[in-house]
């Protein structure tokens, strides 16, 4: 019996000292022989930048201005209440409100912001800021549209 038990220690030892040289040449069960690196250098993933109000505004002003004809005066205002309401929307983000609560709070904050543009701005610009408004919503749906698979 001890015969049979030394034989069957000597075949356990053989088989695993032959599997771990075949590991060892094939990497460890890793294709081309590879120890889990990846060659392509990874770059740190990007946060967003996160825009104040006031630079978002900023940004969107020359547009507004030259396509509405504003002068000093109704850019100041029309700054002001832009600031004002995108400074309200970021506030109802954060408190992420369920969706219909949310929309709710959303229309509300639109109606209040319209009722000021319409009380600072001449209504001819008032409704050309409305149009400008819907023209971009239109150009942003058309860019989400899926494509034709032909």
């Amino acid at each position: 019996m001890s015969k049979q038990v030394k034989q069957l220690v000597f075949i356990v030892f053989i088989l695993c000292f032959t599997t771990s040289q075949i590991q060892a040449q094939y990497g460890y069960g890793n294709r081309n022989g590879r120890q889990g690196r990846n060659t392509i250098p990874q770059a740190p993933p990007r946060e967003p930048e996160v825009k104040t109000p006031e630079e978002i505004v900023n940004e969107e002003m020359p547009n507004i201005t030259s396509e509405i004809g504003l002068d000093p005066f109704e850019e100041a205002v029309v700054r002001t209440i832009l600031i004002k309401y995108i400074q309200k929307h970021s506030e109802l983000r954060i408190l992420q409100l369920e969706p219909r609560k949310m929309k709710e709070e959303v229309e509300k904050l639109q109606k209040s912001q319209d009722e000021e543009l319409k009380a600072g701005l001449p209504e001819e610009k008032y409704d050309a800021f409305k149009e400008l408004q819907k023209n971009r919503f239109k150009k942003i749906k058309k860019k989400k549209k899926k494509k034709k698979k032909s």
